[in-house]
C-alpha cells in the first residue's frame, strides 16, 4: 500500500482521510501542537492509530509542502469565519438580539 492511498485528494486544498469526512489538517494540528497519537485517536475515535500514523508520516515524508497546505487551509477557514461574522443568518442575528435584551433586563433588575 502506498502512502497516498491512506487519503483521498479532493482538491489542492481538501485532503481527507480515506473512509472519514476528517481532514489530515485536523490531524496534523494536533500533532504539531504536541498530542499523542493515542490523545489524537480519543478526539477522533473512528480513526485508527495506523490512518493518524499515516497522516504523520505524510506530513514528515513532505514537510514544506504539507506546511503551505496548512496555512491555505487556516487561511481559507478565517476567512470563511470572519465572512460568516460579517454576516451572521436571520437566526444569529433572532439570537444576539435575545442575548442583548436579557443582558438589559438583568441590568435593570440589579
Amino acid at each position: 500500500m502506498q502512502l497516498e492511498d491512506y487519503f483521498d485528494f479532493l482538491n489542492a486544498d481538501d485532503i481527507r482521510i480515506k473512509g472519514h469526512r476528517i481532514g489530515i489538517d485536523l490531524v496534523l494540528e494536533h500533532y504539531l501542537d504536541g498530542y499523542t497519537t493515542e490523545e489524537t485517536l480519543a478526539v477522533y475515535p473512528d480513526l485508527s492509530l495506523e490512518k493518524i500514523y499515516a497522516t504523520i508520516t505524510y506530513y514528515l515524508s513532505d514537510r514544506s509542502k504539507l506546511d503551505a497546505y496548512l496555512l491555505r487551509v487556516r487561511q481559507q477557514r478565517e476567512q470563511h469565519y470572519q465572512e460568516w461574522a460579517a454576516n451572521p443568518s436571520p437566526l444569529i442575528q433572532r439570537l444576539r438580539a435575545i442575548r442583548t435584551q436579557q443582558n438589559r433586563e438583568a441590568v435593570q433588575i440589579e
